[in-house]
């Protein structure tokens, strides 16, 4: 078996050591993680320390709603990637393709920087891991995609 998973694994090289490109051990204790300013004045973004640990190539935060929730305009990110695991509640979004997902919790999601989405619905109860490349998550806005153009509500 291991065997067989070893002849099927990419020929793509390993990247550089994290150790060795200056990265550091992080860890966070939950009950003195320090919260951040974010994107969202109603959302606590509790932050794990792991922007500081890899001098800003990634950042892990949870996200907890702590007001009225809103949902946003079209926009993406300038970034290489943002993954996310839904602890609790659930979040709607409607997607560059035309398509519209609610992920509940225990689902994830992984949105390639550049891909345009609007968040439309997210609970009260709402709380997020996130996890984004580089750890500057940058947000522009922009008009609603072609797919979405000539829909009712867009």
């Amino acid at each position: 078996m291991v065997e067989e998973q070893a002849a099927r694994a990419p020929s793509r090289q390993p990247g550089k050591l994290g150790k060795d490109e200056g990265f550091r051990f992080a860890a966070a204790h939950s009950q003195s993680l320090p919260i951040l300013k974010g994107r969202r004045h109603w959302m606590d973004y509790l932050d794990f320390g792991v922007t500081e640990a890899t001098d800003g190539r990634m950042r892990a935060q949870r996200i907890i709603v702590t007001g009225q929730t809103q949902g946003t305009d079209w926009h993406y990110h300038v970034c290489e990637m943002q993954f996310f695991y839904v602890l609790q509640g659930y979040i709607v979004f409607q997607l560059e393709d035309g398509s519209t997902l609610r992920l509940d919790a225990g689902d994830t999601g992984f949105i390639p920087g550049g891909y345009k989405h609007a968040e439309i619905d997210i609970s009260e109860d709402f709380d997020v891991l996130e996890v984004s490349v580089p750890a500057d998550l940058g947000t522009v806005p922009c008009d609603p995609p072609e797919a979405w153009r000539n829909k009712a509500g867009a």
